[in-house]
């Protein structure tokens, strides 16, 4: 008997001590669950009180007569049946916008691409010319616009006397409606300095063996380009067209200003509705229409359908090129 009860309590303890053990793994990964909710919570919450609530509040408000005055009235679907029927205005913005997308985001892209495999060529003075062609970037955008309008003056331009000393008579530029969308996307391949840095990392990043490998296989220039270059690129390539499509889409600040100081009426706190679109609506983008209703006229309802719309058309042009590209699948980065 007195053999079995001193055995007794060291069982106890030996037992007793898995216990503790696995109290103890309990309580650490509780601590860890806590400090990973707390990482992770502020980037919860910014995105539920930037993106989530925004974005069902401007569900809602579409839906109703909104004039920030009184309170929302339901409006059913009201909006969306005047937005597809009988607005003037909201087909030549969104063909506007779609322009800027077809024409502006290549453009811009394979200009930065060409400039960036230069300078990832360059041997002497690399560093001066990659800061001579990123400097534009830094440029406010309203600063770049004014600067470009007066460049591209029809009669005190120096672009146009330029070209008259070759007997060339230049374009109107700005004020003429066939070439105030192309004088945009010059300006937008003068200051794609910021797309262009990211470009000449990536080309910079791609690694020498493969080109080695490929040059002992006898490869010429294009077929490097083709096979080694390029598969190296995609996935920065499809960040710079998403992020390149999304910006068209919301293209306000360039054309807004553009039509105000080509059109001579350029005034601090008058809004777009004087020069909204000039010359002859050829500058009228889908967010300039979208703030024109909202914010001009009041019909914030009205202004939230429209923002709706412009969300939708941005994830199916993100979700077509991520169905379509899958650079970022292992299996598809060949």
């Amino acid at each position: 008997m007195s053999v079995t009860s001193a055995a007794t309590p060291g069982r106890a303890a030996r037992a007793a001590r898995p216990a503790s053990r696995g109290n103890r793994n309990v309580r650490t990964k509780r601590r860890a669950r806590w400090v990973i909710a707390a990482m992770i919570g502020p980037v919860v919450l910014g995105l539920v009180v930037f993106f989530v609530y925004p974005l069902i509040a401007s569900v809602w408000f579409s839906l109703t007569r909104y004039d920030m005055v009184t309170p929302p009235q339901w409006n059913d679907f009201r909006n969306y049946i005047y937005l597809f029927t009988q607005d003037p205005l909201v087909g030549t913005a969104a063909l506007n916008t779609l322009w800027f997308v077809v024409f502006l985001v290549p453009i811009r892209m394979l200009t930065a691409l060409c400039v960036a495999g230069l300078l990832a060529r360059a041997q002497r003075a690399s560093g001066i010319w990659r800061m001579i062609f990123y400097l534009p970037s830094l440029v406010p955008p309203v600063a770049s616009v004014v600067a470009f309008v007066f460049l591209f003056n029809p009669g005190t331009g120096p672009v146009n006397q330029i070209l008259s000393w070759f007997g060339i008579n230049g374009p109107l530029w700005f004020n003429d409606p066939a070439w105030a969308k192309p004088s945009l996307v010059i300006l937008g391949v003068w200051v794609m300095g910021d797309i262009m840095i990211i470009f000449l990392a990536s080309l910079l990043d791609v690694p020498t063996e493969q080109y080695e490998a490929a040059s002992l296989d006898g490869a010429n220039g294009l077929q490097k380009l083709r096979y080694v270059t390029f598969p190296n690129i995609v996935p920065v390539l499809l960040f710079a067209l998403i992020t390149g499509i999304i910006a068209a889409l919301q293209y306000f600040t360039e054309a807004s200003v553009a039509s105000q100081v080509a059109s001579g009426k350029a005034t601090v706190g008058e809004g777009v509705g004087g020069t909204l679109g000039y010359p002859d609506d050829s500058l009228l983008t889908y967010t300039q229409w979208l703030y024109e209703r909202g914010f001009d006229e009041f019909q914030l309802g009205y202004a939230s359908a429209l923002a709706v719309i412009l969300f939708v058309v941005a994830a199916l042009f993100l979700v077509i090129l991520l169905r379509r590209v899958s650079a970022f699948s292992p299996e598809g980065a060949r």
